[in-house]
């Protein structure tokens, strides 16, 4: 009678300890599955991809890892060796190339937004058109990403060229290492007006009264932004499974809403 009283006491204390041996192994699966991944982001996708990520975290224990900066620097860190998995870059051209040379899997490329390119001078008069603001020699400060490193650069390059301002508006120029800190330039005051990401404008929150001109697609190379998975980003899950996310609806849907241009 005492045994069965003692094996009915310990039963319980047993079975609780089985409970909790496999919850333990439930979060060490779930922690086997989970990835540390890191994205090289162009300056002026860095905000958009803070919303993706936060997103994608809400239904993913992976961890991710952002470097933002210009498609330019970014490419060249990768092309020595930079622990990058994903690159999001702000043309084509970079990915293309990374492609060429094997540094990424065969077939993992592809255009995940198109950029709007505005020009903003937020102390100018909001009627005034962005052409006529232009070419009135009153802007002393014309504040431009480095056309050798950020595609919104070498877009702004193509509208000047079209107004042949190239060469008078050059004394005027400040340059931004990036699309980012173009942005601040105007919005400190240390610049006039300026061509920036579109999506800025609307990330930022900031008062856009004054002249802001959404400069045509035709005035400009396309601002075509592509995506690469990297080969060492290929063998992690946590890489794959946002790449799979960057290509969904519900993605797609949140990159339409920061300003770009999507795909069908």
């Amino acid at each position: 009678m005492l045994l069965a009283t003692a094996c009915a006491e310990i039963d319980p204390v047993f079975k609780r300890l089985h409970l909790l041996l496999l919850s333990l192994t439930a979060c060490l699966c779930a922690s086997a599955h989970a990835d540390t991944f890191h994205i090289a982001v162009a300056a002026n996708f860095n905000k958009t991809l803070q919303t993706l990520v936060r997103q994608f975290e809400q239904s993913h224990d992976h961890r991710v890892v952002i470097s933002s900066g210009s498609s330019g620097k970014l490419f060249a860190q990768i092309q020595h060796g930079a622990p990058f998995d994903i690159f999001l870059s702000a043309d084509r051209e970079k990915p293309e190339a990374l492609e060429r040379t094997g540094q990424s899997e065969p077939g993992m490329r592809f255009t995940y937004a198109l950029g709007t390119l505005v020009l903003w001078a937020p102390h100018m008069n909001p009627a005034e058109d962005g052409p006529t603001l232009l070419q009135s020699g009153r802007i002393q400060r014309l504040a431009l990403a480095n056309p050798r490193l950020a595609p919104y650069g070498s877009a702004t390059i193509d509208v000047l060229e079209h107004f042949m301002l190239t060469d008078d508006a050059r004394k005027t120029w400040v340059l931004g290492e990036n699309i980012a800190q173009t942005y601040q330039f105007i919005a400190s005051g240390a610049a006039d007006a300026g061509f920036i990401a579109l999506t800025q404008l609307i990330d930022g929150q900031v008062n856009t009264q004054g002249t802001v001109w959404r400069v045509p697609s035709s005035l400009h190379r396309p601002i075509i932004q592509q995506a690469i998975l990297l080969r060492r980003g290929s063998a992690k899950r946590g890489a794959r499974d946002f790449w799979r996310f960057l290509q969904s609806d519900q993605a797609r849907y949140i990159i339409r809403d920061h300003g770009y241009t999507v795909e069908p």
